[in-house]
């Protein structure tokens, strides 16, 4: 592979770059050919980061490191807090707004390459691998609405999409780029062993978004939390989850580090629930419950501490540093079950 960092590049390309399979061979198609890369690896609150393994973002530096190309960091913040409650294209199978997480990623991409002046977009989509976001009419979709047309360059399936700009003008050989299609993945580990490519992750389901689990609870607090912050996503990754009404909700931890995350994320106004002195988890209430409601978070509290087989059990309840006790049987299965976000 030539070294792009020791010749003058043919040209300038901005990658997306998750870190994954797909987006490491199509950097190293641009390096094979003298191009010059700049990846950019894009970070949300829905698990896209880089504690993630799944395909959706994995750890960029390995590849990096061993094949000598600079990756930034793009924290897509709020903007991609705003397509997830009110997607354009709509969601796949569960929360993933796909089609419009590509037009803001490529958008943002696109305002980075205007910048630095380099001369294409770099993806590591494949034609038909993924059904909502990969099929040749998207494809097509979402280089017209982040205005890349002749601009976004997919190498590995480059040979089965119209030629870009740079291939045009020969800045970048189309004749070195793939057919690939579908949904296996034989060529690009047959890619993989090639190029010598050492570490890459499994292939996976994509961000949390795709989990239907924890798209359950997103839904759930898109319903009854028009306003939501930063810290009400973060609580969606941990615990379990309860809605008591449409104003009052509840997450109880399920191990110590549950309940060390629920205690970080405890906001002025919250209620925080326990069974002092023994095995106990930790309970955020959130919003604005009644007596009762406080009562059943109390009792479901017990009912997942160790003094879940006693007939009725003393719980903390505190608020505003104000501190309370309540004595309540532990909850039964059947109120579980009817207040259990699933």
């Amino acid at each position: 592979m030539t070294d792009n960092g020791h010749n003058t590049p043919r040209a300038h390309v901005v990658s997306l770059f998750s870190g994954g399979l797909d987006s490491c061979l199509s950097v190293l198609l641009m390096l094979r050919q003298n191009v010059r890369v700049t990846a950019l690896t894009f970070m949300t609150h829905f698990g896209c980061d880089l504690s993630d393994r799944s395909s959706c973002s994995s750890n960029p530096y390995p590849a990096a490191r061993q094949f000598g190309f600079d990756v930034k960091l793009v924290h897509l913040a709020d903007r991609f807090v705003k397509i997830v409650q009110n997607p354009v294209y709509g969601y796949g199978k569960n929360m993933n707004p796909c089609v419009d997480c590509r037009i803001l990623m490529l958008t943002e991409a696109k305002e980075y390459m205007e910048m630095v002046g380099a001369d294409a977009i770099v993806t590591g989509e494949v034609l038909g691998q993924r059904p909502f976001s990969q099929l040749r009419p998207k494809l097509a979709l979402t280089e017209k609405q982040a205005g890349l047309q002749g601009r976004l360059l997919r190498p590995l399936s480059a040979k089965l999409l119209p030629p870009t700009l740079p291939e045009l003008d020969g800045r970048i050989d189309r004749s070195q780029l793939e057919a690939i299609s579908g949904r296996t993945r034989k060529r690009q580990f047959e890619m993989a062993a090639e190029f010598g490519l050492e570490h890459f992750p499994t292939p996976a389901s994509g961000c949390l978004l795709t989990d239907p689990e924890y798209s359950r609870k997103l839904r759930d607090l898109l319903a009854h939390s028009p306003h939501i912050n930063f810290t009400d996503l973060n609580l969606l990754q941990s615990g379990r989850h309860f809605r008591l009404s449409p104003d009052t909700k509840i997450v109880v931890g399920r191990d110590e580090n549950d309940n060390c995350k629920l205690e970080a994320y405890l906001e002025p106004g919250d209620w925080r629930v326990e069974v002092l002195g023994v095995g106990s988890p930790v309970t955020v209430v959130r919003g604005t419950p009644t007596a009762a409601e406080l009562e059943m978070s109390a009792a479901i509290t017990a009912r997942y501490s160790d003094r879940k087989s006693e007939k009725s059990v003393e719980v903390t309840v505190i608020h505003n540093g104000d501190s309370k006790t309540l004595r309540v049987p532990p909850a039964d299965e059947a109120l579980l079950e009817s207040v259990r976000l699933k």
